[in-house]
């Protein structure tokens, strides 16, 4: 029996109060997953609604909740293509497009493959030349080589399998897995399978799951083989997530610490012979061989301290047996002898001295809060965040990125396709969206009813605007239809819908009912609402306490009530849009079309301008209109305090634009000149400001001919 000497549980106690305090706790916890497996089944309904050959799978610190601000953990993703199909027997051959047989033999490392190329008519192999992506071995097989994933046209470098993305607008960063999906469950997941018997790691429920779930190969072979050029590794990293899923919360912060750990004591002199994974793996193994009574918040010290003597005997024998696969050994070729003797030291000393190895971590002021709660230093002499703050930031982040996720894919996957199209096609192309998003709403998991949820309004705006444009074009007024799909979407957001609604009365001239909508929108758009834009990057993003109070306490049905988007008029929504936003259409000549990013760049066809500007300009407007001259005077003076303060504005150059248009009709043309030259500041190229200097210069050339 693992002995637990007494001082061991205070300090074990008070360093789980620690990890309450940075976010790792039961609550966080399960935000983290939430948000993560959410975002998983909108991607997972974008590609059945848009058929393409991808899945997108989450994966990795930041969906299990293993991880901390401190941490930086990256975001993995695997995207499995799937018109490829791999099977490990000539039974499961059917007539489909691309299949290769997966090969397994003497020659193979364990959790390995090969894959051999079949005939789309026959079960049989192919035989002689096949291009570029394949090789032939000894025996005259086709291979497929690993390196073909290359050419996938996906963001970022490689990293191994993986390509690597820089975080954008407080995003995480990704490393992105291109993977090949196995048709059956694979012979080694089954074999393990076989020998679990009960236990709280691996209950009914896990098994269940692991039997049903997909499984891949990744374009990766081993170090120590001789054909690593087109060796695969097999992937059972679902798997692996549902059993990380039922770890309990001193399983969850054991991990963690072995982590930060590794990344405190270990990385600095050893970068590239442990890993995570491989910490994960030997955690897994000690909560398998040890009985679930240890894993307790007041054994935490010990537990850390198994996990650490578990690590130094994998590495004196060089040996960490992976979870499910368990003949692929993790350590195999990853570290030389003399490095394993310093490896195996620094381990050794750590565990002996693990109470003085976490309070000099810096991570996190980890140590330094262990030394307050066992009142070896007064916390009044250091500066160190507030117990609230980890929490809070973390849920803010969360709810901040869901939101951007969201906007990017409508952005993307939506507006993208109907900026080509007319008003005809635009709607038949919507329509039978929202039908899908119904039956799944109707028929679907609880993950996916909320993701529907979620959708929906955003394309019953669409669908409105698109509407009423045809209808101000054919009559000006707008129709009971456009005014229903309108009033379907008014909470996407705590402003950019009802914006839109705004709009199209102001085209029609109901003066009276854009007051009223705006009046509303200023009341709902307090200090807590946070601006988010997908349509490029900019690297300001701040929200504040408020927001992720509010973030905290909510999921994401808060983005109804704290986000506010960018406002979007599509080239059909033309007659929805006040002329002085018209001139954004317009913003490029020919040559600066050539200067555009072809890939994210196609929005600057479209008139787009952050929420909170645009709806002080359309006060100003509007409340011109209505001979309200002090209010009209004072939503200028928020128009400008707007574009001056507020933070995370992605089209600061388009309210500039607006705002000196404002400054024209005020007749402060210094000002108005001054407003464009600042657009033109924020950007140089794809700016219809130079037309407005232009017009500008003009008026006053020939006032003083």
């Amino acid at each position: 029996m693992f002995k637990v000497p007494d001082w061991y549980l205070t300090v074990s106690r008070r360093l789980s109060d620690v990890f309450d305090e940075i976010g790792v706790n039961e609550k966080m916890l399960m935000k983290r997953r939430r948000s993560f497996l959410l975002d998983e089944t909108t991607q997972a309904i974008w590609e059945r609604l848009l058929p393409t050959k991808s899945l997108f799978y989450f994966l990795g610190s930041q969906p299990e909740g293993t991880t901390t601000t401190g941490l930086n953990s990256d975001f993995d993703q695997v995207v499995c293509y799937t018109g490829r199909v791999i099977i490990q027997d000539m039974s499961e051959w059917t007539p489909e497009a691309d299949t290769h047989l997966m090969i397994q033999d003497e020659k193979t490392q364990p959790g390995y493959c090969r894959l051999q190329k079949l005939r789309d008519d026959a079960p049989l192999p192919v035989i002689g030349e096949y291009g570029n992506y394949y090789v032939k071995d000894t025996h005259g097989r086709v291979l497929y080589k690993n390196t073909n994933l290359n050419a996938f046209p996906l963001a970022g470098h490689r990293q191994g399998p993986a390509q690597s993305t820089k975080g954008q607008l407080g995003c995480i960063d990704t490393d992105t897995v291109l993977a090949l999906p196995l048709k059956s469950l694979p012979q080694e997941v089954k074999c393990w399978l076989n020998q679990q018997v009960g236990g709280s790691l691996v209950t009914e429920d896990v098994k269940r799951y692991i039997e049903r779930t997909n499984y891949f190969v990744v374009g990766i072979g081993n170090r120590a083989s001789e054909n690593e050029a087109f060796e695969w590794r097999i992937s059972t990293t679902l798997a692996e997530r549902c059993v990380m899923f039922n770890l309990n919360i001193t399983q969850i912060r054991c991990y963690i610490l072995m982590k930060i750990i590794l990344k405190t004591y270990i990385n600095p002199h050893y970068p590239d012979c442990l890993s995570s994974y491989m910490c994960k793996t030997v955690l897994l193994h000690c909560i398998k061989n040890k009985h679930s009574s240890l894993w307790k918040e007041n054994n935490f010290l010990a537990c850390i301290s198994h996990c650490l003597l578990t690590l130094h005997d994998c590495i004196l024998s060089k040996i960490c047996p992976h979870f499910i696969i368990k003949a692929n050994n993790l350590m195999a070729g990853k570290f030389s002898y003399q490095e394993k003797i310093q490896l195996a030291k620094l381990t050794s000393n750590l565990r002996q001295n693990i109470d003085n190895a976490i309070l000099g971590i810096p991570i996190d002021d980890l140590g330094l809060r262990l030394q307050i709660k066992l009142h070896m230093v007064p916390w009044l002499q250091y500066n160190i965040k507030p117990s609230f703050y980890f929490g809070l930031k973390t849920a803010g982040n969360l709810l901040w990125n869901t939101a951007y996720g969201s906007d990017r894919r409508y952005r993307n996957k939506i507006l993208k396709k109907l900026t080509p199209i007319n008003l005809n096609m635009s709607n038949h192309f919507l329509f039978n969206i929202m039908l899908h998003l119904i039956r799944n709403f109707r028929k679907g998991s609880k993950w996916e009813k909320t993701a529907c949820q979620q959708l929906i309004p955003q394309f019953c705006t669409t669908i409105g605007s698109l509407t009423a444009s045809y209808n101000i074009q054919q009559n000006n007024t707008v129709s009971p239809q456009a005014l229903t799909w309108f009033s379907a979407g008014l909470d996407t957001d705590v402003a950019s819908s009802r914006l839109k609604l705004a709009s199209v009365y102001y085209c029609i001239g109901d003066m009276e009912n854009v007051a009223h909508i705006l009046g509303h929108i200023e009341k709902c758009y307090s200090d807590l609402v946070a601006a988010v834009c997908s349509c490029y990057n900019f690297n300001n993003v701040n929200v504040n306490i408020g927001f992720c109070s509010i973030s905290s306490q909510s999921n994401e049905e808060a983005t109804g009530h704290v986000i506010a988007f960018c406002v979007r008029f599509l080239p059909s929504e033309f007659n929805c849009v006040p002329y002085e936003l018209q001139y954004e259409m317009f913003r490029s000549t020919e040559d600066e079309i050539l200067h555009r990013n072809k890939i994210e760049d196609f929005w600057m066809d479209w008139a787009v301008v952050d929420s909170l500007p645009y709806l002080y300009f359309l006060q100003y407007k509007t409340f011109g209109q209505l001979h309200r001259n002090e209010d009209q005077k004072h939503a200028l003076r928020n128009l400008e305090w707007a574009i001056y303060t507020r933070q995370n504005l992605g089209h600061k150059d388009t309210a500039f634009n607006l705002l000196g248009q404002c400054m024209e009709r005020e007749n402060r043309p210094a000002d108005a000149i001054r407003c464009y030259m600042m657009s033109l500041n924020i950007r140089p190229r794809n700016n219809v400001a130079k037309i407005h200097i232009c017009v500008l210069l003009s008026k006053f050339i020939c006032n003083n001919m």
